[in-house]
């Protein structure tokens, strides 16, 4: 194989003489790979100096934003037994659409008519309870009565009194007089007498002076008499008047004790009649449960419950469903370290599972298949050791893939701050954290840009909430 000659070997006297020396020479391949190489690094220590986006990297799942929009569970408020299926897995529910029917499995509701015989037990408490008012009333009456009845007879038996205390007056009045003639007829018949000694009056005389006497003395025994008469009847009349008092007073106690037990029975009846309000209410509202509705719109995704006749206890899940129209949000997790760095409104770059993307995690701008989107939450405590934060789309960029569910995969990773690639390399081979500039708290422009992005963000979430 024919080796050209380097130029040097002629003119060199000492190589010349030597014809090995004329056979050897220095490939010219080694030249081109050391230029090469030279290029390449010039290249390397220029790339050194384009600008690099620091970014936290985390993984995660869909979620969404708003708890109503998540999957739910939809369970039974009473026990039960599944009578009939309404719906299928997949299906699309409107709010208030029927899912399942139960049927009743305890014995205190077996009875169909139930709620119509409470109906009526409450009806009959009612009449009843009117019928005792009216019978509170009548013995409030009553006792009226009595009261002006013992007004009455208090007001006759003390004339009574006054009017027999007039009569023995007047028997004591006819007494005096009585022993005023019983005196003189007597002081008569002793005159009659000792005339009748001394001769001077005929025996005749003497017999009717006797006679007189005897009639005085009977006239005065019956005045005492009748005196006696008067007053025990005046006693009579006082003891009527207090007794009649007391008769009245018994009485009056009599019907007030009624009333109150009227009243009491009254006060009864209206806790029993509440007390049957509330039971024919919790009926009314029980006879609604037997139909399992759907709490929003959605559609079906899983029957946890299967076949008929099986027993449902209360509070148990029969069917989740998943709202029409969620407003997405990622669930991404991030470690203790990052979680000063991040702040609402911080822009953060997606990828999601089944889309096929093309990543530059410090060039953003070069990446395919990737979604934007902005930190609306940041959890106060840690869940197992990572903080969850959650990404919204960004309403100035493309909206995400309306094929999204909820719980596929996502890749993000939030955008911090441009530096060199020589310092991003630097960094991460040393260990240290991203840079804290351009965070709300610090100033400059990165300061404001971040603030800017921090309103932006919170309008935007308010709009969401509206």
């Amino acid at each position: 194989m024919p080796f050209a000659e380097h130029p040097l070997e002629e003119t060199n006297p000492l190589t010349a003489q030597f014809n090995s020396f004329k056979r050897v020479q220095t490939p010219s391949t080694g030249r081109t790979l050391a230029r090469w190489l030279g290029g390449l690094f010039v290249l390397l220590f220029l790339a050194g100096f384009l600008p690099w986006t620091q970014n936290i990297r985390s993984t995660g799942r869909l979620t969404t934003l708003r708890p109503q929009d998540r999957p739910q569970t939809v369970p039974s408020t009473i026990a039960g037994r599944i009578q009939q299926w309404r719906v299928r897995e997949g299906q699309q529910v409107k709010k208030g659409d029927t899912l399942v029917e139960i049927a009743e499995i305890k014995e205190k509701y077996f009875d169909p008519e139930l709620l119509q015989r409470t109906r009526e037990q409450l009806e009959a408490k009612i009449a009843a309870l009117e019928e005792n008012r009216g019978k509170t009333a009548a013995l409030g009456i009553q006792q009226e009565a009595l009261r002006q009845g013992l007004s009455v007879s208090l007001d006759k038996a003390r004339n009574k009194v006054a009017q027999t205390r007039l009569k023995v007056n007047s028997d004591e009045a006819e007494l005096r007089a009585a022993n005023n003639d019983f005196d003189i007829a007597r002081q008569q018949l002793q005159r009659q007498e000792a005339l009748y000694q001394q001769g001077l009056k005929s025996l005749t005389e003497l017999e009717q002076r006797r006679l007189k006497f005897q009639e005085s003395t009977a006239k005065r025994q019956a005045v005492e008499n009748k005196l006696g008469a008067s007053r025990q009847e005046l006693v009579n009349a006082q003891l009527e008047l207090s007794s009649l008092q007391a008769e009245y007073q018994d009485k009056l106690a009599k019907s007030e004790s009624d009333r109150r037990s009227a009243v009491a029975y009254q006060f009864d009846s209206e806790g029993q009649i509440a007390k049957l309000r509330n039971e024919l209410a919790n009926l009314s509202i029980r006879s609604g449960y037997y139909h399992i509705t759907a709490p929003q719109d959605g559609y079906v995704v899983r029957a946890l419950k299967e076949g008929l006749g099986e027993i449902v206890k209360e509070g148990e899940a029969v069917v989740t469903v998943m709202p029409n129209t969620p407003a997405l949000a990622a669930e991404l997790y991030v470690q203790p370290m990052d979680i000063p760095l991040l702040s609402v409104g911080r822009k953060v770059r997606l990828q999601f599972d089944g889309w096929p993307a093309l990543v530059f995690s410090g060039w953003p701008g070069t990446s395919f298949g990737t979604f934007g989107g902005r930190v609306a939450v940041i959890d106060n405590i840690d869940s197992q050791g990572q903080y969850r934060i959650l990404v919204t789309p960004d309403p100035g960029l493309e909206p995400w893939p309306k094929p999204l569910r909820v719980g596929s995969g996502v890749y993000g990773w939030a955008l911090l701050d441009d530096v060199p690639i020589w310092y991003e390399l630097w960094r991460q081979l040393n260990g240290f954290p991203p840079n804290f500039v351009g965070l709300p708290t610090d100033s400059g422009k990165g300061g404001k840009e971040a603030k800017k992005a921090d309103k932006t963000a919170d309008s935007g979430g308010e709009e969401e909430a509206k």
